[in-house]
């Protein structure tokens, strides 16, 4: 090695307890490189530069298990590999790009981006209308850029922030991409970081926000090389994938930096908008600072600094309210959870399953509980579990809760993953279009559920490991046992499945599939366009029940403004005399109407309010009505 070939900011380590922003590979000014890795199992750590000037460079330790150097002559394009101990060659931990895949080199990436969303400050959290979607089976390319064109006609259906499904390497081509070993790394077969950021500045055009689905539970078992460079895994717990992350055992405070980093680096290195914390009950940490509650400080510390609106979204379905509890009572202060029970509570009633978890589910007191309160097992005895489930969510606030007739886990974990349209009638699609998109809650879509989509969604991978392919055909038998389901699934190693589940997009211009995306066109336009409707509150949503019809009437308000929802949850038509609220109200919106290819409204046009009316509707239907003047609440806000 050459003297110049290397050098050393002495004030960047040394005392420091923490690594930088600097981890990694990061191009700097005169067609120099910085390197910096964690390799606390290592005595030392060399790096391997490939290519037509290929070199071996010493990294020097600058403490706490932290290796550096900076070298010249190396640019954006470089491929290198990690030497550890002179002997084991290993991707870099924190690699920004692995085009040749998970086993392959890391390669130095530029990270120069023209932006075009300096007028883009982020929606707050009450206009977030979520479409989750897959990179690899959204369009018959499988890449960022081919969903950009899609991104007018999501705008015009009404939708407000798209998710993306994991993101980080994971191995192979083909996967749901919660087997990602590399954290930093944007996957090579969706278009890089290069697309991603491309995707992320045009949706920003488009006043469309982006969430990004983030693993801080476990890595994926192919190509994760992380316990050769440092105590990443603890074998104090384990979660349903593998060992967990050591958040609080020895050496933990450089992983909790390690992933923390991760977060602020998709925040401003890519523009995104919000994180969704995959099994956040799976991220295990008894520490006294739980690391969601660190990195919910942290986040919205770089909230204020960035000036833009920034959220975390964890999944969970521990019905733990402290995920989304202030700080102040105990809580880790994140923004806004995924509620599967409402889900369930839902699906439970519109296809009358009664298997898995869907045991604890059926019961039509427990969706109006959901509209009430958010969580429906809040202490009480769950038969599934066997032991007494969750905490009350009474006073947690309407926006603190994103809720949904289907996503990627409820479709794709069914063995042949069926989509609602191929489980439950027309009438029933709609229905639950109805229950989710007005509800007082932030509505999820799952991606081409607005019209239909036929494809299944089955789960899918690509790894080389032969026995770890088959360990995980016999997980997925083992998990479908649980639902009764007897058949053989189909093989998620076998390209059949990835390719059963691209989407069909052309379907949306065809008969009742049209009519479904108008529908939920026409709904999200009324949700955004009336005030009561726009309003997340559940202190501002009165819900009367009847619980032998299955009828719920839902009321909404907001000034002089107020909105009635019948809905009938029964497979027959209902005739009831209920007590309709003070006011005039005029029917706006009807399922049952001949307009949605329904059997025909029954419900009258104007409902005399104040006073009890015998009412007939259809079965499986729902009614928007409105009292009071309408104005047009939909404005673009788009401010710090």
């Amino acid at each position: 090695m050459n003297s110049s070939d290397v050098s050393l900011d002495p004030v960047s380590f040394g005392s420091q307890p923490y690594f930088d922003a600097t981890i990694g590979a990061r191009c700097l000014a005169g067609n120099r490189c910085s390197f910096t890795v964690w390799a606390r199992n290592a005595s030392a750590v060399d790096l391997r530069l490939l290519g037509s000037s290929e070199r071996i460079v010493p990294l020097v330790n600058v403490g706490d298990g932290y290796f550096r150097a900076e070298v010249e002559n190396v640019g954006p394009g470089a491929p290198y590999f990690y030497r550890l101990d002179h002997a084991t060659e290993r991707p870099d931990p924190a690699s920004r790009f692995q085009p040749e895949g998970v086993h392959g080199p890391s390669q130095v990436v530029d990270h120069s981006f023209t932006w075009n969303d300096d007028h883009w400050f982020g929606l707050p959290l009450h206009k977030y209308l979520i479409y989750e979607l897959h990179v690899g089976t959204y369009s018959v390319e499988g890449t960022f850029e081919a969903i950009i064109p899609h991104l007018a006609e999501l705008s015009e259906l009404g939708v407000t922030a798209i998710e993306l499904m994991p993101v980080a390497q994971f191995p192979g081509e083909r996967n749901w991409g919660y087997d990602g070993a590399y954290p930093f790394a944007v996957h090579n077969s969706y278009g890089g970081p290069a697309g991603l950021k491309r995707l992320v500045d045009a949706c920003h055009q488009k006043h469309l926000a982006v969430i990004l689905d983030v693993v801080y539970n476990h890595l994926g078992p192919e190509g994760n090389y992380l316990t050769d460079f440092g105590p990443y895994f603890t074998a104090r717990y384990k979660t349903p994938w593998g060992l967990a992350l050591n958040l609080d055992g020895a050496g933990s405070d450089h992983v909790r930096r390690f992933f923390l980093a991760n977060a602020q680096y998709w925040i401003t290195e890519f523009h995104i908008d919000a994180l969704r914390l995959d099994a956040a009950d799976q991220i295990l940490d008894h520490s006294p600072t739980h690391f969601l509650a660190e990195l919910s400080m942290e986040i919205h510390e770089l909230r204020k600094e960035l000036n833009r609106q920034i959220f975390l979204f964890p999944e969970t379905a521990a019905n733990d309210v402290r995920y989304i509890k202030s700080r102040e009572l105990g809580g880790y202060n994140l923004d806004a959870q995924w509620n599967d029970e409402f889900h369930h509570a839902l699906r439970a009633l519109l296809t009358e399953e009664r298997t898995g978890y869907y045991r604890d589910y059926g019961e039509f007191h427990q969706l109006v509980k959901a509209y009430t309160e958010g969580f429906v097992y809040s202490g009480e005895y769950s038969k599934y579990r066997d032991r007494r489930h969750g905490s009350s969510t009474r006073d947690i606030p309407a926006e603190r809760f994103v809720v949904f007739s289907q996503n990627h886990d409820q479709v794709g974990n069914r063995m042949l993953g069926e989509r609602l349209t191929q489980l439950v009638s027309f009438e029933k699609l709609k229905l639950a279009a109805g229950s989710v998109l007005l509800s007082p809650f932030i509505p999820l879509i799952f991606m081409g559920e607005e019209y239909g989509e036929e494809a299944s969604f089955q789960y899918f991978i690509s790894h080389s490991d032969s026995e770890l392919i088959e360990a995980v055909r016999k997980g997925r038998r083992e998990e479908f046992a649980a639902f009764e389901w007897n058949l053989e699934p189909p093989d998620p190693q076998d390209q059949a499945t990835f390719h059963r589940a691209k989407l069909n997009h052309q379907l949306r211009h065809d008969g009742r599939h049209r009519v479904l995306r108008e529908f939920y066109r026409e709904l999200i336009r009324l949700r955004k366009a009336l005030a009561p409707l726009a309003r997340l509150s559940k202190a501002h949503c009165v819900i009367t029940a009847y619980n032998k019809q299955r009828v719920m009437l839902m009321g909404r308000s907001k000034d002089d403004q107020a909105n009635l929802i019948i809905y009938n949850y029964s497979d027959v038509e209902v005739s009831l005399t209920p007590a309709i609220p003070a006011g005039a109200w005029q029917k706006i919106f009807d399922s049952a109407a001949l307009k949605w290819d329904g059997p025909g409204a029954r419900l009258p046009e104007i409902l005399p309010g104040g006073e009890e009316s015998a009412l007939s509707m259809s079965a499986w239907a729902f009614a928007l009505f409105h009292a009071g003047p309408i104005e047009d609440n939909e404005k673009e806000v788009n401010t710090p």
